[in-house]
């Protein structure tokens, strides 16, 4: 395996640390004590622009995490699925890399499962089973 980069390690070490109870606290402690302090502030717009600030700022910060973590975790689960289709027997292969489709591809992969799904339920209706394979006809 290859080693991961630098921000592939900070993103990953900081979305942890990001998710922890102690980090909540300390958030939750940060607004207590800016609403503690406005009346020592007489509520100004400064004391107001702080809290506006900070909170953007780590606002702006976490969308990079969250979207980070979210792209290696997807990543992660499509690498799986597709060990999953490569390893069972009678799955289609082609199905693979699907979200490399463009959209028109896609839908016509999504309308066949579709009409198989459909299919398959007009069988239970009748009595019938919605097992097994189409192709083993």
């Amino acid at each position: 395996m290859a080693k991961a980069g630098w921000y592939s390690q900070f993103t990953r070490e900081a979305s942890r640390f990001s998710g922890r109870p102690i980090v909540f606290i300390l958030a939750l402690l940060s607004i207590i004590v800016w609403l503690v302090t406005g009346p020592y502030f007489e509520y100004s717009d400064t004391w107001q622009l702080l809290i506006n600030t900070f909170t953007t700022l780590v606002t702006f910060l976490m969308v990079f995490l969250i979207q980070s973590s979210q792209n290696r975790d997807t990543e992660a689960i499509q690498v799986k699925l597709d060990e999953l289709i490569r390893a069972t027997t009678g799955a289609h292969n082609a199905l693979i890399d699907l979200e490399e489709m463009d959209e028109a591809e896609l839908a016509e992969c999504r309308d066949r499962y579709e009409r198989l799904a459909k299919s398959a339920r007009e069988k239970l209706k009748k009595g019938g089973f919605d097992t097994g394979s189409p192709e083993a006809r």
